[in-house]
Order: C-alpha cells, then sequence, then structure tokens
C-alpha cells in the first residue's frame, strides 16, 4: 500500500475537526471518509477496508475507546487518537486498549500529517530507518523493511506496536529487556512513566503468537525486570 493511496477514517463529532482534518488528509492525497459517531464509523468499516482510523475520545454514545476495542477486533490498521484530554492516563488507556499514537488538541496541520505519514510507514512496511534488516531467532524472522513477522508455520498478523515490541526483544534475544526500554523503543515516548501498557501490549503480542501456531512462551517474563525473547 503506497502512502497516498491510503485510505482513512476520521471519526469526531466536532465539524469543524473533521473537515479541518479530511481537508488536510485529502490534500495531501488521502481518501479520508468521516464519521460522527462509533456506530457510523463500524458501518463504514463494513463497506471499506481501511489504512488508517484517526479517532477522538469523547463520541456521543460508543466512545473513542470502545471504537477502538471493536476496531482492533477487525483490523491491525493503526489507531491515531485526537484529543481535548491530554493526561498522562487519558494516553495511556488509549495505548493500552490497541491505539498507536495519540496526539493532544489543539494540533497543527504538519504534526498531524507526520505523525498519519509515520503510522502508515509502520503499518505498510514503507519504513526506511537506517539500520532495519531482518532477523531471526528461535524460527521466526522479523523483516524491518517489509514490517512482517514470519516462520514456518507463516505470518503473525501484528499492529505497528506489537512489531516493534517484537522487534526490540528479538534484537536482544536472550537478554532481559526492562519495560522502560521496550516503552522508549516501541512508542518513543521516554516522559511516560507508566509501564504497565506495555504488559498489556506483550500479552496482545503473546497472543497473536500463539493464534499464529507459534510457541507464546517464546517472550518470557522476568519478574521484577521486563521481558526477553527466547534465543
Amino acid at each position: 500500500m503506497a502512502e497516498e493511496s491510503a485510505r482513512i477514517l476520521i471519526v469526531d463529532d466536532e465539524p469543524s475537526i473533521t473537515e479541518f482534518v479530511s481537508y488536510a488528509m485529502r490534500k495531501e492525497g488521502f481518501t479520508a471518509d468521516v464519521a460522527s459517531n462509533g456506530e457510523d464509523a463500524l458501518e463504514l468499516m463494513n463497506q471499506h477496508a481501511y489504512d488508517l482510523f484517526v479517532l477522538d475520545i469523547m463520541l456521543p454514545g460508543m466512545d473513542g475507546y470502545e471504537l477502538c476495542r471493536r476496531i482492533r477486533a477487525k483490523t491491525s490498521a493503526p489507531v491515531l487518537f485526537l484529543s481535548a484530554r491530554d493526561t498522562e492516563l487519558d494516553k495511556v488507556v488509549g495505548l493500552e486498549i490497541g491505539g498507536d499514537d495519540y496526539l493532544a488538541k489543539p494540533f497543527g496541520v504538519r504534526e498531524l500529517l507526520a505523525r498519519v505519514r509515520a503510522l502508515l510507514r509502520r503499518g505498510s512496511g514503507a519504513d526506511l530507518r537506517t539500520g532495519h534488516h531482518a532477523i531471526s531467532a528461535s524460527g521466526i524472522t522479523v523483516d524491518e523493511d517489509a514490517h512482517t513477522a514470519m516462520g514456518d508455520k507463516g505470518e503473525i498478523d501484528l499492529t505497528p506496536r506489537e512489531f516493534e515490541l517484537l522487534v526490540s526483544l528479538m534484537k536482544n534475544a536472550g537478554k532481559v529487556v526492562s519495560r522502560e526500554d521496550l516503552l522508549r523503543e516501541a512508542w518513543g515516548w521516554e516522559y511516560l512513566t507508566e509501564t504497565k501498557t506495555v504488559d498489556t501490549h506483550i500479552k496482545r503480542l503473546r497472543d497473536k503468537i500463539a493464534a499464529a501456531g507459534y510457541d507464546p512462551g517464546l517472550v518470557e517474563t522476568v519478574r521484577g525486570y521486563g521481558y526477553r525473547f527466547r534465543a
């Protein structure tokens, strides 16, 4: 999926926000659809395959957190939260339920587009940062350029954050990686001090590994410190 052909769903009940965001997306060459509530968003998901979701948290009826959970049950496409709520707790909750990034209102169009493009690169495997290469351990190979995790049983379907966690662990296969280091490497948020979100995503990562037919015990818990990928 080329970035320019990406289809994005924007869900917000403020017309000024949806108009601003959708205009910015379309000007960049993306296809942008808009919904004002969670129910309409889910209906649109039945009609189209989306490459990225931009969600407000405070929606009428079903809030953005619940909508994110519903999205995660259907797709691994990245989720970017937009919200006037900017506390660390709000960010942690958004990450724990499967969100990939969080942008506080008010925001500028340049920052918005930078976040969107970064998430699309991660989701499509087009992240070409220096040093990306294939890493193999215990029968699984992660390809950072193609953004795939493969083995003899097939591909493991991961969200961008789950993939980043797996890469961080496999780069240090056989070594213990602290929750704080995983948080920095997978999210890049050094100021986010709540590390329980790492535990939540590790559980999801193990579930995905198991669902693909691999041993979830490849990701080992080291009590009181962090996690280790079995070499």
